[in-house]
């Protein structure tokens, strides 16, 4: 790890702060004595943690911000934490500033699982560890400590159960959309598929066909247009299965507008709040929800644990859990 003096390392790290509006990061006062796990260290020994995600613009990233910048400073340590805005190459010069700023750690949420690999070379080089949270890094040759994430195999066989359990016995035509320069949303279809190809095949008749496979990117526009190709080319379609809630509620809008609401299941992914809220609604089926408060809090007590030198887990996955409109009806989170 890079030794550079503190006073910098406070200094560009305030800068980098005040210029992305870091509002949500919680004061750290100076406290006496010995410190602990839980007791912040005093201001002007604290570190810092670089981190990218891939977009701002899902509330999921946001939950994950404000978990990892309060968990951090349990610990005494910052968390710059910036958006790639879905550009990997964007991203790449993120951990370019981190490593020329020494930070102490970088953690990623890689814009694309391959292509970020050269940039986590670079950081090995500079001998600054690297975490990956929610998204894996494809790069066999990029050295990262830990990953963070949810089980999205697992996760992709509960929207797959609940695809069938939404359907009951008359199967029919579905619409997969999905993220395939994603590694996490590569997993979520694979487990998707295989529950649904297991329970094809138990089967002669009613069975669920997937008629179409169509990039919805993860973002609620691309989901619309998407689910509106695939209804002119499948008038009979009855489900969709979409890899998060914006794609979802995508979905749901292009539905809406050809009044076919009532005819097509939808399976989302996440459990984002609007998404909660489309299940309260009737216009989800049903959500594997994720937990991105533990993701963020986890990725960064990884960071701790690493730089103190303790042994950390290659990988760390968390269980989804399907959440459906009962749940929603009950979610203290819902209640006005």
């Amino acid at each position: 790890m890079k030794i550079i003096a503190q006073t910098t390392l406070f200094a560009l790290a305030s800068v980098f702060l005040l210029s992305c509006g870091d509002d949500d990061n919680p004061d750290t006062a100076e406290q006496p004595g010995t410190n602990t796990p839980d007791t912040p260290r005093p201001t002007e020994e604290r570190g810092v943690i670089g981190a990218t995600c891939m977009t701002l613009n899902n509330p999921f990233f946001k939950t994950i911000e404000i978990a990892m910048k309060e968990e951090a400073a349990k610990h005494g340590y910052e968390v710059v934490y910036l958006s790639g805005d879905e550009d990997v190459t964007k991203q790449a010069n993120q951990v370019q500033d981190f490593i020329a700023q020494g930070v102490d750690a970088i953690a990623i949420n890689p814009c694309e699982s391959k292509a970020i690999g050269p940039a986590i070379k670079a950081a090995n080089e500079a001998g600054i560890p690297v975490f990956t949270f929610d998204i894996k890094c494809q790069d066999p040759d990029a050295q990262v400590v830990s990953h963070v994430g949810t089980n999205n195999y697992q996760g992709g066989q509960l929207a797959g159960d609940a695809m069938i359990e939404a359907l009951g016995e008359s199967g029919g035509e579905i619409l997969i959309l999905d993220f395939q320069s994603v590694e996490s949303c590569q997993e979520r279809v694979k487990g998707f598929k295989e529950v649904i190809g297991r329970f094809n095949a138990s089967r002669t008749e009613g069975k669920i066909e997937i008629v179409s496979e169509l990039p919805g990117n993860g973002n609620r526009e691309k989901g619309f247009a998407a689910t509106e190709t695939a209804l002119q080319a499948h008038e009979n379609l009855v489900g969709i299965f979409a890899i998060n809630d914006p794609s979802a509620l995508g979905a749901v809008s292009a539905l809406e507008k050809a009044g076919k609401q009532d005819q097509v299941v939808v399976i989302g992914f996440d459990g984002e709040l609007e998404g909660k809220k489309a299940i309260r609604d009737g216009k989800i089926y049903a959500d594997p929800i994720q937990f991105p408060k533990k993701i963020g809090q986890m990725t960064i007590k990884s960071a701790v644990d690493y730089l103190a030198g303790e042994e950390v887990p290659s990988d760390q996955p968390i269980e989804s859990s399907l959440y459906r409109k009962a749940d929603a009806e009950n979610d203290p989170e819902l209640k006005e």
